[in-house]
């Protein structure tokens, strides 16, 4: 089990004997959808039929229009595509684009131009180019679905409002006030609603009691249906006039028509429409593989997307991508094998055909207020997070905008040349340091990729250095171009001529880099890394590329002995000398995220720490689960070494508590060494059904952290059952703290004794700042 994380729900003995799902590659002929896909089908389709009219509404397509893709969608990709468990259906990423051509070309016109783009994405993963659609920036890519999603976003704002979106997203903005200030009140009401419920549906297990096991039963139906049925009973409980969901009978369905234009205006579009189709199936599919744990093909998986636009175009459906949405609920719901997108697919189509007098009902602001949600939820806080931490938000910001300001191709247009000269101020950026030592040596240090941009500055600083001196050269490894390289060797050349000794080196091995005829080095063994201290767990890539853990953790090692030993010999040579003498016997969690000495801001000696799964204290009277190792370092650290306090610290997003709640110590059958453990947990649910802690200033977020915060209160309560640290507590020699870190706001908080609640660490700058 990776800490952290929730462990995996046991497997049952049928599911242990059932028989492996088909491969991404099986030809194996369809059989009939066990129980867990027909389960599943369901569960994605109550989501998927007013999510793809919502889609079309957003589009100004022919509201059928979603329906087909819907069907064709999750049929032919899910027969034919080459990850299972994705469901295809209308893209939101491509509503701004599929707009944009109605208007342009008209609708049949644009359901050829799906056609035409379904037979590239068919060609592409024929000749087995489905990775190459991956090599686009993240950011770009990111950035573009938030861009589309604000778009989308605010012209469906229109349609709760009882209006009508503009042609683009200045336009709708420009509009926005006049729309605000004269709403359709009864739109605002069913917009409002909807909107309402698909922010408190999924919450409902939150509730306190026997209430939240209520609200986790009613969660299991998708909120998306709960929305567009709360804002269509509303509408009609109050007999509103609204517009409704304009559904033309079948008879009436418009097919593709070839489009008329210019040539490489129409080959501009539908390679737009090919590209982001293809990267966002992609990028789903790469991710459903890795949720699943199952290994996909993506040349498979892109010809089947190119065959379900090919029949969705020409059958008068919107263009369709895998869905994220679509594919986490098909999962999540238990599918199994490709079978449950295939009959979600069909309970699509037989909707369609059935279902038409009840769809009629739908008021559009219900649906609009479905689409606008997941245009919002387009906008990720977790990518913001991760493409600033790799320092690509100008690129991401860049992307945004031009979607949004500019359309989707320019967009994305401005985001690759963002990245273009992102790289190209990266690679001028080398910083160039010249030291004197004041005793006829000096020392060039250079830092980041020497190109011939930065030969100018590090030609005059090489000129700076006077006849007759010692150097040294130290470059961090990184990139050297040939016109750095050649300036380097040119100017050691002239100065081993004139007597000088000139020794170049770099920090990956401490040996020169340069022979005497001036040709490159290497060292044998394998490649260590460059970062220093601290920043392996600050967008390390050098660790994060390793293929082998074994030879990532040496590599780590050789930068400790390399930078970091030299600084802390001494400390640790004096603490060899004298023994430990720790104040503090520190227990925490075995979680990798948790970072004790930084924390705490401790060194060697500082703490005698004690770290399991999950921070518990075994009690004795446990029975079945008690263990003495924890008790033997609690009693060292009391009667040996004399330590002060004792303090438990729990954490957020603990993997261990995920797992008390999800029952897995309880499992049937002989227990795993893991559910033995867990049971040392049971004392804290109990106190978590009777008396769970809380916070001061801040409610707690979810059962989860509730538990861990609860958790560590039980443990200090169950140190006490301890003979040793009873005695002393008792006598005030030894303090007892509970401690809890929340890993998203990096805040610490420590429990009240007196008021039995954590109240937040203030960090000293903020206590000056309020002195």
């Amino acid at each position: 089990m990776a800490l952290g994380s929730a462990p995996p729900p046991p497997r049952t003995d049928a599911e242990s004997h059932a028989p492996p799902p088909a491969s991404a590659g099986s030809t194996a002929r369809f059989r009939m959808p066990g129980a867990q896909d027909l389960t599943a089908s369901l569960v994605v389709f109550v989501f998927a039929l007013p999510f793809s009219l919502g889609i079309a509404l957003a589009s100004g397509a022919p509201l059928t229009a979603g329906l087909v893709a819907a069907a064709v969608g999750g049929i032919t990709a899910g027969l034919l595509g080459g990850t299972p468990l994705q469901v295809t259906g209308p893209s939101a990423a491509l509503t701004v684009i599929t707009a944009e051509l109605i208007t342009r070309y008209g609708w049949q016109a644009t359901c050829g131009i799906t056609l035409a783009a379904g037979l590239l994405q068919f060609l592409f993963g024929a000749l087995r180019m489905a990775r190459s659609a991956l090599a686009v920036s993240p950011a770009v890519v990111h950035g573009m679905l938030a861009g589309v999603g604000i778009t989308i976003a605010i012209a469906q704002f229109h349609v709760v409002l009882g209006g009508s979106p503009q042609g683009s997203a200045l336009a709708n903005l420009s509009a926005l006030p006049a729309q605000l200030s004269g709403p359709h009140p009864p739109a605002l009401a069913v917009g409002l609603l909807a909107i309402a419920v698909l922010g408190g549906w999924p919450r409902l297990h939150r509730l306190p009691g026997s209430a939240g096991r209520i609200g986790a039963l009613l969660g299991r139906v998708p909120a998306a249906l709960v929305a567009v049925a709360a804002g269509t009973a509303l509408a009609m409980a109050f007999d509103f006039r609204l517009a409704r969901v304009e559904l033309a009978g079948w008879g009436e369905h418009d097919l593709a028509t070839l489009p008329h234009g210019s040539l490489l205006a129409l080959l501009g579009v539908t390679l737009t429409v090919t590209a982001v189709g293809s990267v966002e199936s992609l990028l789903c599919a790469v991710a459903v593989d890795r949720q699943s744990g199952r290994p996909g093909d993506l040349n498979r998986e892109l010809r089947g997307q190119g065959l379900a636009n090919l029949l969705s175009g020409a059958l008068g459906g919107l263009p369709v991508a895998g869905g994220a949405i679509r594919s986490s609920a098909n999962i999540q719901a238990g599918a199994r094998s490709r079978r449950a997108a295939v009959l979600q697919g069909c309970w699509v189509l037989l909707a369609a055909v059935a279902l038409t007098g009840g769809l009629r009902r739908i008021p559009l602001a219900a649906l609009a207020a479905l689409v606008m949600v997941v245009g919002i939820q387009m906008v990720s806080a977790a990518h913001i997070r991760r493409v600033h931490r790799h320092r690509e938000f100008a690129v991401y910001l860049a992307t945004v905008l031009g979607v949004v300001l500019l359309g989707v191709p320019l967009g994305v247009a401005a985001g690759a040349a963002m990245t273009a000269l992102l790289a190209l101020y990266r690679l001028s950026r080398a910083h160039i340091d010249l030291i004197d030592y004041q005793d006829g040596s000096y020392e060039l240090r250079t830092h980041g990729p020497l190109t011939f941009l930065a030969v100018p500055r590090l030609t005059g600083a090489l000129a700076s250095i006077p006849l007759g001196t010692a150097v040294t050269i130290r470059h961090d490894g990184a990139f050297l171009d040939h016109s750095a390289y050649g300036a380097l060797r040119s100017w050691r050349s002239e100065r081993v001529a004139q007597g000088d000794q000139v020794v170049m080196l770099t920090d990956r091995h401490d040996e020169p880099v340069l022979d005497p005829d001036g040709t490159v080095g290497s060292a044998e063994g394998s490649r260590p890394h460059r970062c220093r201290a601290w920043t392996p767990w600050v967008g390390h890539h050098c660790i994060d590329q390793e293929d082998d853990p074994h030879g990532r953790l040496l590599n780590g090692v050789r930068g400790f002995q390399a930078y970091t030993a030299p600084l802390v010999r001494p400390e640790l040579a004096r603490l060899a000398r004298e023994g430990q003498t720790p104040s503090q016997l520190f227990l925490t969690c075995a979680d990798s995220r948790l970072v004790t000495s930084m924390i705490t801001s401790s060194g060697p000696g500082d703490l005698f720490t004690v770290r399991n799964v999950g921070n518990l204290v075994p009690a004795p009277h446990e029975p079945g689960a008690a263990d003495d190792s924890v008790a033997a370092a609690v009693q060292y650290a009391v009667d040996v070494l004399g330590v002060g306090s004792i303090t438990v610290c729990g954490h957020s997003e603990c993997g261990a508590m995920k797992a008390l709640l999800d029952g897995v110590h309880e499992q049937p059958g002989r227990p795993t060494p893991l559910a033995r453990w867990l049971r040392n947990g049971r004392g804290s649910l109990a106190r978590l059904a009777r008396v769970p802690a809380e916070f001061t200033d801040r409610p707690v977020a979810d059962r989860v952290e509730q538990l861990c915060i609860t958790n560590v209160v039980q443990q200090l309560d169950q140190l006490m059952t301890n003979p040793t640290v009873e005695r002393r507590v008792l006598d005030g020699s030894l303090r007892l703290i509970g401690m809890y870190f929340d890993f998203a706001t990096a805040q610490t908080y420590v429990l009240d004794q007196a008021t039995g609640r954590f109240t937040a660490v203030i960090g000293t700058r903020e206590i000056a700042s309020a002195a």
